[in-house]
């Protein structure tokens, strides 16, 4: 149920046909898990917090640099040296006292990552290396949660929704990240944040891109992002959407799968 100040709260959600009380309420009843609370999850996390997600958990070892503050919003000036599990804690207490924060401040690994997963309904993806992306999708399929998932360059960024566990409308099997992306790219071809640089407010729109698909997902309206591949790039201010399916070459649910649990993950 909904208290008095969540209904004022929460007005311009409930006014929506498409939300309403159920869908308000949906929202007070989730539990996502938000990968990073770095560029793509501070602002992913704000908005969620602003939403009415019941329970926000957060994954998140390093702490807040200078050089964060250009795109990680949830963070401040004087939490510099803090965990950024706690920065972002504090900062969804100051906006909406009404989400619980779980704050995990270590590495998502192969060790915890089917544990930590199962204890959420749906996953936010913000990590910013290709080896925990790999390494999410895979423990969400084994772990059968839905996985919003998102990704920027220098200038671009992509994002999708993953629920390769099911099968869609039409009885055809959800694609996995393997299907979108066979293999990472080899080590080194592509730069890391730190050497290339990233425009502040593109993890923005990504972030917030993110934080909208989750909602989307748990209140159940419009079109997904299953077997869709949302495309920004910054300099043409451009979207564009790609439509991919299933492989039945891929290492996870293809005809031969060969991967049968996160081993190989290390």
């Amino acid at each position: 149920m909904l208290g008095p100040e969540e209904l004022e709260r929460y007005a311009r959600h409930i006014v929506l046909r498409e939300v309403g009380g159920p869908g308000q309420a949906a929202l007070k009843r989730a539990r996502v898990l938000v990968i990073g609370a770095g560029g793509l999850g501070a602002p992913a996390l704000l908005y969620l917090a602003a939403a009415g997600v019941g329970t926000l958990g957060v994954i998140d070892d390093d702490a807040v640099a200078l050089s964060n503050l250009q795109r990680q919003v949830i963070h401040g000036t004087p939490e510099i040296g803090e965990p950024k599990v706690e920065s972002a804690a504090a900062a969804i207490h100051r906006l909406n006292p009404h989400v619980t924060v779980e704050a995990h401040a270590s590495r998502l690994v192969a060790a915890n990552a089917l544990d930590l997963i199962g204890a959420y309904d749906i996953v936010a993806d913000g990590a910013d290396n290709f080896a925990t992306r790999y390494l999410v999708s895979d423990a969400c399929f084994f772990a059968k949660r839905p996985l919003v998932t998102a990704a920027v360059g220098m200038f671009d960024g992509t994002l999708t929704t993953l629920r390769p566990y099911e099968s869609g409308p039409d009885g055809a099997r959800n694609p996995t990240y393997r299907c979108l992306f066979p293999e990472p790219p080899p080590p080194g071809s592509v730069p890391a944040c730190a050497e290339a640089g990233i425009l502040g407010a593109l993890t923005g729109v990504l972030g917030s891109l993110m934080a909208l698909e989750v909602i989307r997902e748990i209140v159940g309206f419009g079109e997904g992002l299953v077997g869709r591949l949302v495309m920004f790039d910054a300099r043409s201010m451009r979207f564009e959407t790609l439509q991919y399916g299933w492989d039945p070459s891929n290492p996870l649910s293809g005809e031969h799968p060969t991967i049968h649990d996160l081993s190989m993950h290390g």
